[in-house]
């Protein structure tokens, strides 16, 4: 998961203040072997003096010396971890191919295998915590493939990977100086040991991705053998994953959200994915599931949701779906996750399909599009190129003022609009 660790990437859809679970993409082999001594620069002397400092901090956290000293004393900086930093699939690819990526015909089948293989397991899961065995299994494949990812090129030892970043990644040292400490916190508690503690290139670990901070507060001990062990007990991993999400706040007995269909006459400013409404009125307004039925009980609220504006498919998100964003905070993520629990219970794929033609916009030209609309008077909440609620909600009115339908959604085209607004004469 991406920290329950990590205070990053905040500026995303529907985030109300907690800290995700992971820092990064899923499980990607991608980024390549681990750097060996030999391969690795030597390291320098003010990565030593760092080192040296993160030392003396988790001395003063609480971690015992010995264990600082033998996990930190002689480790190397891993070249590969920071450029990593900068190219995390959920926010740089369109959002489909990120959620076919991961709900695939092969990841649905695996996925419907290991429902009956750890049955047994996640009933007793399911009444500890109330948290469905589908999502669970979910998480389980979008973060590690259920397990497969673990073995692959892209893990490596945890310790040296984190402090290359504490000590090499200006934009969020402290970020990843909390994580390293919570690493060695896990050392000195006997849950693992430097060998079994590896996993990506952030530093999350076992089969379901988690950071140490998140580690600390939520891994449990499911299967009874004294050891919270999230690398190789899968009763631990998902019961670690139903903890964390039980304690953010999941509804036991509700979902995710649906569908939906949108008439011809909607009205798309409705669509701020933060007002949320009984699905009684979004009926009213002439809302119909694409598959299926709303949710029975006239409490149930949603807030509407366009991803790709009034071209592709459009979602009520239940509070659930609050939830899958505090384990990582990519709008594309939590929606891989909600639809793969779907597919794995045998429901169809999306009944619209995306606007596969539009071309997306690059980090910095979100970036881009973010200025423009603040100095066309229209506020985004700060240019960090991640298009949340606050830059949607720009967009709308910038759409609205020329006429264009206000549905939020961020591509090439209306990043032209913007510019166009801004010439002499305009």
């Amino acid at each position: 998961m991406r920290p329950s660790a990590r205070a990053l990437l905040l500026a995303t859809l529907l985030l109300t203040g907690a800290i995700p679970v992971r820092a990064e993409a899923p499980a990607d082999p991608a980024t390549g072997p681990v750097a060996s001594p030999e391969t690795s620069p030597a390291a320098a002397p003010d990565f030593a003096q760092c080192l040296g400092g993160l030392k003396t901090l988790a001395e003063e956290r609480g971690v015992p010396r010995p264990v600082a000293e033998t996990a930190l004393t002689g480790i190397a900086p891993d070249p590969s971890v920071v450029p990593a930093t900068q190219s995390q699939a959920e926010f740089v690819k369109p959002i489909w191919q990120y959620v076919e990526a991961s709900v695939t015909p092969e990841r649905i089948a695996a996925g419907q295998a290991k429902l009956a293989e750890w049955s047994e397991v996640l009933g007793r899961i399911e009444a500890a915590y109330g948290v469905d065995r589908h999502i669970l299994v979910a998480f389980w494949g979008v973060e590690s493939n259920y397990g497969a990812a673990l073995e692959g090129g892209g893990i490596r030892p945890v310790v040296p990977a984190l402090a290359t970043l504490a000590c090499g990644d200006p934009a969020r040292p402290g970020l990843w100086r909390d994580e390293l400490v919570a690493a060695l916190k896990i050392l000195a508690d006997g849950d693992a040991d430097t060998e079994r503690m590896r996993g990506s290139w952030a530093g999350a670990m076992g089969h379901t991705q988690f950071m140490p901070t998140a580690f600390l507060r939520h891994a449990v001990d499911f299967d009874g053998d004294g050891k919270r062990d999230i690398w190789h007990s899968v009763p631990d991993a998902l019961a670690s994953t139903a903890n964390f999400l039980k304690q953010s706040g999941w509804r036991a007995g509700e979902g995710w959200g649906v569908e939906v269909l949108l008439p011809d006459t909607f009205d798309y400013r409705l669509a701020d994915e933060t007002t949320e409404r009984p699905f009684s009125e979004w009926r009213a307004l002439g809302l119909a599931p694409a598959n299926g039925a709303f949710p029975e009980g006239a409490e149930r609220r949603a807030a509407l949701l366009l991803p790709t504006g009034a071209k592709g498919p459009a979602f009520l998100l239940e509070p659930n779906f609050r939830v899958i964003l505090r384990y990582n905070t990519a709008l594309a993520y939590a929606l891989t996750v909600a639809h793969l629990s779907d597919r794995l219970r045998g429901a169809p794929g999306f009944t619209r399909d995306w606007p596969r033609g539009d071309r997306m916009l690059t980090a910095e030209e979100r970036t881009d599009l973010q200025t423009r609309l603040a100095a066309l008077g229209h506020p985004v909440g700060g240019a960090d190129g991640k298009i949340g609620p606050k830059t949607r909600a720009a967009i709308r009115a910038f759409q609205e003022a020329r006429g264009l339908v206000p549905d939020g959604y961020a591509d090439a085209a209306l990043l032209d609009r913007v510019r166009d607004a801004q010439k002499p004469g305009q």
